[in-house]
């Protein structure tokens, strides 16, 4: 039996990622843009954690569906960690991946510590109750230019030195196999039977 999981995106190829990584199991892998309108959720937390329970939750209230969202973003070393939970809107609230890059390599101009880290959380919340919680993360370095055409984000800029690559130079295949949203992933995946009879139970338990 298909069950259906919404993932809280309406990025096509955060979408496409999840998909992939969700081949093989019996979930049925829809996103935001797959329904009509809904409210604008508002990520006030503090931690990648605190962002994904609030959209998964919410989403999930909504919609009436089991939910999965992830919040995720580039720590780096010199700039104490920033952009992190800020990393989407590092220049702005609608500001563009160019944009975002751009200010990161602005902020870091002169800078010979270029150390990072992508960090993901994922959480898998049904409309009442608690949520599920998955962390992945992924060492590397800022470049000073954008290097690759694939992905999205600071994919460009991100060097991930055992494969001699940036994400956005990486297939798909490949990111996931080393990102921090794969590794996440990879720890939901070891999991799969008990997320499944989790949620069946959960969905069991809700109201009509």
């Amino acid at each position: 039996m298909k069950r259906t999981l919404v993932i809280a995106t309406r990025n096509k190829g955060k979408l496409l990622e999840f998909s992939e990584l969700f081949s093989g199991m019996e979930i049925t892998v829809c996103g935001l843009d797959d329904f009509g309108p809904i409210p604008h959720v508002i990520e006030d937390g503090e931690t990648f954690e605190d962002n994904a329970v609030i959209k998964a939750r919410f989403t999930a209230r909504i919609l009436g569906f089991p939910a999965l969202a992830d919040d995720s973003g580039i720590m780096v070393k010199s700039l104490g960690g920033m952009p992190g939970v800020h990393s989407a809107r590092y220049a702005g609230e609608s500001a563009t991946d160019e944009e975002n890059n751009l200010k990161l390599l602005h902020a870091l101009k002169n800078r010979k510590d270029r150390e990072a880290a992508f960090i993901c959380v994922l959480a898998i919340a049904v409309p009442r109750g608690p949520a599920l919680i998955y962390e992945g993360r992924c060492e590397g370095l800022v470049l000073d230019s954008q290097l690759g055409s694939n992905g999205f984000g600071y994919d460009p800029l991100f060097y991930y030195p055992p494969l001699g690559k940036t994400f956005a130079q990486m297939t798909t295949q490949e990111k996931n196999h080393v990102s921090h949203r794969g590794r996440a992933m990879a720890e939901l995946r070891g999991e799969a039977e008990k997320i499944i009879k989790w949620l069946d139970l959960r969905m069991a338990e809700e109201p009509s």
